[in-house]
């Protein structure tokens, strides 16, 4: 996603990144052409439109649009609790925007997402929405990702400000609603997605065992009714996916715990509105018994774990 940007966003714009995982900063500085043994100042980064910044903190203080990515609702509130105490410096902006623009791409609760809107609006540091994203690693690298907004539309102009910053990153930005919405809209594909994950792993080792080939196996469901995400951009057996990381022993993709997490605030909002979902348990019990087994690795990895036969 900050590769796509610092490719989109005008030349004479900066790019300022902070990730704590510092292999992670310096494996993006290498990929966009900065060797990992080049000075590391903030004028030499300063000279390639990229700046590296201390913590989330200095990116806010320089940055007029701030776009986070975390794991869980205790770090998105812990990080904006330490951007926003105490209060931030004016923007000085060249673009003539007057207050800064946080977009939260983290697949937290929608309730905890609200808490932290609130926080930026009460305190009138800046505008605040919730943008999580779908298309995977594969959907990050190629700028194709589905971005769903929760944006308040009575704020006049934040759905058409946000809307062409998001698209430097993917294909497709869906407006579902107010702020939380875009949340909630996450939560009932990745519900979906947590389910029909297992079936295709299911499914491609059922067929293979019967002694079907695999790629005529996977062309068949991808040209049929079975036809989904997981089947067609990240299938569980290599060859079928290019791409995918099946091909590189399930590692560089989602990874089954972000996958656990996602499908148990699905089911939390489920039970917080009452609605009736019988798959969800389950699947929840076997990611809980694939993680024990292959954290780390891309959810996909539920093929191995049920005993697929490898090609």
């Amino acid at each position: 996603m900050a590769r796509n940007l610092r490719a989109k966003i005008p030349a004479s714009d900066t790019l300022i990144i902070h990730d704590r995982n510092k292999e992670a900063t310096a494996s993006f500085m290498h990929e966009v052409g900065i060797a990992r043994d080049s000075p590391t100042s903030n004028n030499q980064m300063g000279l390639m439109g990229i700046e590296i910044a201390s913590s989330p903190r200095a990116v806010a203080q320089k940055a007029e649009v701030i776009v986070t990515v975390l794991p869980e609702p205790s770090h998105v509130k812990n990080v904006f609790h330490n951007i926003l105490n105490p209060p931030l410096p004016p923007l000085t902006s060249s673009s003539g925007a007057s207050e800064r623009l946080f977009i939260d791409c983290s697949t937290i609760d929608p309730t905890s997402s609200r808490e932290v809107a609130n926080a930026v609006h009460c305190t009138a540091q800046g505008r605040f929405v919730d943008a999580p994203m779908s298309g995977g690693v594969v959907g990050a690298r190629a700028g194709t990702l589905t971005f769903m907004l929760g944006a308040s539309s009575r704020s006049g102009g934040l759905v058409k400000r946000v809307t062409p910053i998001l698209a430097l990153m993917g294909s497709k930005v869906l407006h579902l609603g107010e702020q939380g919405a875009g949340l909630s809209g996450k939560l009932a594909n990745n519900y979906l997605l947590a389910i029909s994950n297992i079936a295709t792993a299911e499914a491609m080792n059922l067929g293979l065992r019967w002694g079907l080939d695999p790629h005529v196996l996977g062309e068949l469901i991808n040209g049929s009714s079975g036809r989904c995400w997981s089947s067609e951009i990240n299938n569980p057996v290599r060859g079928i996916s290019p791409g995918a990381p099946a091909e590189e022993d399930y590692e560089g993709g989602f990874g089954v715990e972000l996958m656990k997490k996602d499908l148990r605030l699905a089911m939390e909002e489920a039970m917080r509105v009452g609605a009736k979902v019988e798959m969800g348990e389950r699947a929840g019990d076997v990611y809980e018994d694939v993680e024990a087994s292959e954290k780390g690795k891309d959810f996909s990895v539920v093929y191995r774990w049920l005993g697929g036969k490898m090609v």
